[in-house]
């Protein structure tokens, strides 16, 4: 009899125990399923995920991709906004359209220009690059005058350096000179007036591969 009822005092705290070990292991796993979750993070863009500030160090990364680069600068003393884009076919060479205002209350000017950009990829960040181009300057003498505007031939060589943020996006900082070809009353033959040009801005990219 006393055999018995020990017998029934073990399945009875037998049963709560493996109810409870049973509820336990579900709990922890919801516990576990909640801390992923909250713990990982959602890209507005899938393909950046783990990508954060990286920046690859293989030159044909430049192979391949197309930009675009708004900016600010200065344009003599004026302040001018320019916008390029851009396409390069290899790891070296690039091919880029330049339009900047220059947007002056009386005498205000448009210079857009069609450029080779040359650069030879290195590790790291920084990135230094040469530009030459051919374009044409257009001056407008605005309501005060009453004249016409002018266009006269440009020639525009420099260089700049990039600052790559990540893969797809760089600060371009740039110093280029324009000189403008032209004639001056008084004087025979072509005449070349000198600016120099200061910008700096954003640049986006994107790979064709």
């Amino acid at each position: 009899m006393k055999a018995m009822m020990f017998a029934a005092a073990c399945l009875a705290l037998a049963g709560p125990r493996g109810a409870l070990a049973g509820d336990a292991e579900p709990r922890s796993a919801a516990a576990t399923t909640n801390a992923d979750s909250s713990a990982g993070l959602e890209y507005l863009v899938p393909s950046m995920e783990g990508a954060g500030y990286h920046v690859s160090n293989d030159p044909d990364r430049y192979r391949h991709r197309i930009w675009f680069s708004p900016g600010v600068g200065q344009l003599g003393d004026n302040t001018l906004f320019s916008f390029r884009a851009g396409f390069s076919p290899n790891t070296k060479l690039g091919y880029e359209m330049a339009l900047g205002h220059n947007p002056a209350e009386g005498l205000h000017a448009l210079l857009h220009t069609f450029n080779v950009v040359l650069r030879h990829p290195i590790p790291g960040r920084a990135q230094p690059y040469v530009t030459l181009g051919y374009g044409m300057l257009t001056a407008y003498p605005g309501q005060a005058l009453n004249a016409d505007p002018v266009t006269k031939n440009a020639l525009t060589y420099g260089g700049g350096l990039e600052l790559y943020l990540r893969d797809d996006i760089a600060l371009r900082g740039e110093m280029r000179g324009a000189t403008v070809l032209g004639q001056q009353q008084g004087v025979d033959g072509t005449v070349a007036y000198d600016y120099r040009e200061y910008t700096i801005g954003f640049a986006f990219y994107r790979g064709l591969k």
